[in-house]
This record gives structure tokens, sequence and C-alpha cells, in this order.
């Protein structure tokens, strides 16, 4: 994990429109390039994620063998407390970190 995504605060702030907006000049379009940029960072964690998980999977396991692992659970719970990808996403769009060009 970046420990950039550590630095982004958990909790949502409110934010200045008229600040999102100047980079772009329109709020709408700071939005897709966020979202966009969100949905990237979603798939990354998911897909980091996953790898992690795979190592513990077993394919043989029915419902009723499952059984608790410690690992997976500690995994999982990191996985949890980051900051959400839309949160990220914001942070990387105000620091200028996010690369976005505009197709005409």
């Amino acid at each position: 994990m970046d420990e950039n995504k550590t630095q982004v605060p958990t909790n949502t702030i409110t934010r200045e429109l008229r600040d999102l907006a100047a980079p772009t000049g329109n709020i709408y379009e700071t939005v897709m390039i966020i979202a966009k940029r969100a949905n990237q960072i979603s798939a990354d964690i998911k897909q980091e994620l996953s790898k992690k998980l795979e190592e513990f999977s077993s394919y043989a396991d029915t419902l009723e063998e499952t059984f608790e692992n410690r690992e997976q659970i500690e995994i999982s719970r990191y996985y949890e407390k980051l900051p959400k990808p839309s949160l990220t996403a914001t942070k990387e769009f105000e620091d200028g970190e996010i690369f976005y060009r505009v197709a005409e």
C-alpha cells in the first residue's frame, strides 16, 4: 500500500466548490476526474486484496468446513480501515497529483 493513502483523512470534509473547480473551470469536469480516479483506486485495491486473500483460499472447502483464519481477518481489517477511494482521489486532485486532459 502507498503511504500516501494513510495520510488521507477517513472522514468526510466540507470543501469549497470554487476551489475544487478552479483547475478545470467546471465543477462537473472536476467531479468526473475525481470519480474516474476513484474507480481506478478502487480497482487497484480490490485486485491487491484478492491477491492477498487468494493465498488463504482453499477450493475444497464447503460451507460446513469453513474455519476462521487469523491472518485473513487481519488483512481484511486493514483494508476496511483504509480511506474510501473517493476521499483518496479528492486529496490527490487537491494536491495536483492527477494528470488529466480534455479530449476535444
